[in-house]
This record gives structure tokens, sequence and C-alpha cells, in this order.
């Protein structure tokens, strides 16, 4: 399992913005195929931003460009006001499910407390602040009787809870979530969505990559439709119309059909 992250001490510079995207352009060089067109982007700390766009649309690309999983070709990413290499200690990520090693040897516990190593360091042991974080972020996600569990034998919604326990252990400010509906349950989904709430209410910032257009006006504050480029970008009741849909999955719906109503 990977862990990405590193040590920052810069303080936040007032009036920054948490995530600040400039005219970001990225090609993978096996291809040479532009996934990313000229992105600009800027998050505010509280907002909960859900990141729209089929697969292909450049948005795990974004989100790895974020994280330094990626090498930046051109452009310009800011995290709080600093370049975003120099700031991961800032940022969490919650990965998709497939870019997980669910046959590794840890258990649920030592998952989580791997949000604590950037705090520690890979070499110290963990205190009594960091048992209690990650008592605590267990709590929250209910996985607290799974703690011995070995991470392979839970279920996806169990796996997902894990993932974002460790994300909450690691206390960061900027929280990047791809795919985290993915093969959940619907409890897991609520818990997901209210645990975002109530984080983003204390002046964090989520963005989460997701195809589901139904939970937009619900769960978020903003939609950022992407295409390669930012197509739409504003409340989600706004810009989630049938034709920043067409424009963004390459298809229409009918005048009288809206997807995101039953």
């Amino acid at each position: 399992m990977k862990f990405y992250g590193g040590r920052c001490d810069l303080p936040v510079k007032p009036g920054s913005a948490a995530l600040e995207c400039s005219d970001v352009h990225h090609r993978y060089s096996a291809t040479e195929e532009e996934v990313l067109t000229g992105v600009n982007l800027t998050v505010q700390p509280g907002e909960r931003v859900a990141l729209v766009g089929p697969n292909g649309a450049g948005k795990s690309t974004l989100l790895k460009l974020v994280l330094g999983m990626e090498k930046l070709k051109s452009g310009r990413i800011g995290v709080y006001g600093h370049p975003a290499a120099d700031c991961l200690h800032r940022v969490a990520v919650v990965p998709q499910r497939g870019a997980v090693d669910w046959n590794s040897p840890l258990n649920v516990r030592q998952v989580v407390m791997m949000g604590r190593y950037v705090h520690l360091g890979w070499f110290k042991r963990p205190g009594s602040a960091d048992n209690e974080a990650v008592d605590e972020a267990m709590e929250i996600m209910g996985i607290s009787r799974l703690a011995r569990r070995q991470i392979g034998a839970l279920s996806g919604g169990q796996q997902q809870r894990t993932m974002l326990a460790r994300t909450l252990a690691h206390d960061a400010d900027l929280l990047l979530l791809d795919e985290p509906l993915n093969h959940v349950d619907l409890s897991t989904q609520e818990l997901i969505f209210h645990t975002l709430e109530r984080l983003t209410a204390k002046g964090k910032t989520a963005i989460v990559s997701t195809h589901d257009l139904g939970v937009l006006t619900v769960h978020f504050t903003r939609a950022v439709f992407l295409d390669k480029q930012v197509i739409a970008d504003g409340p989600p009741a706004e810009v989630l119309t049938p034709q920043t849909i067409a424009r963004a999955y390459g298809f229409e719906f009918h005048k009288d059909y809206h997807p995101w109503m039953p």
C-alpha cells in the first residue's frame, strides 16, 4: 500500500485558497495524449466540491498532480498559498479502491495509523495522541470492532470506511477523494457525506471525484464538470443542466428529462 504525503511547516497564507490550479496542462509521455488542457480552478477553504466527468476526463490525473504522484508538465498548482509540492502535509487522499493493495497483511488499525505517519515520520513509535486520533477516527467511521481484521477480508463499504478513517487520522486541511462512492452501500455513502459536511463546517476542504449526478445538489456546495478542461463550474443546481451533461458526456437528454430528479 502506498502512502502519499510530505512534511510541511509552512504556515497557511492569510486569505489563500485551499487549492489553486493555474493553466494546468498535462500529457502522458507514453501516448503524448493531452489529458488536461488549460485547467484553471480555485477552491476556497470550507467548500465541498464535486469533480464530475466521464472516464478519461482527467479527474484522477488532476488529483494525482496535486499529490505529486504525477509530475506537473505545465502550469502551477498551489495549496494554501504555497506550491503543492511544498505543502503535502496539509493534503490527504482517499484513493480509488483499485489503487490499494487489499492483499496487504495490514489490519484495519494499522492502515488507519498510516494517517499519522506524516506527523510521526516513518521511524517514531506512535504516542498517546496518535493512538487517540486513530481511535477517534475508527469510532467516527464505525469500524472500531474491525480493528484487527485484515483489510482484504472487509466488504467494499468497510474498506472505504477504513480509508476515510485513515484520512481523518491524518487531520489534513484539504481532502481529496477519488471515486469514494463506488461499490459501497447506501449507509456508507451517507456516512461519508455526513463526515465531509462536518469537516467542511470546521473549515476543512473536500474535493470528491464522482460519477453520481444524483448526489450533487444534496451533498455538495459546488460542482466542477471536467473533460480535459473545465466545462462548467458553480453551484450544483445552476450547472447541472442537460446542456452541461451533454457537453461533458457526449450525449443529450430529452429537454424535459432531469437526471438528478427521480
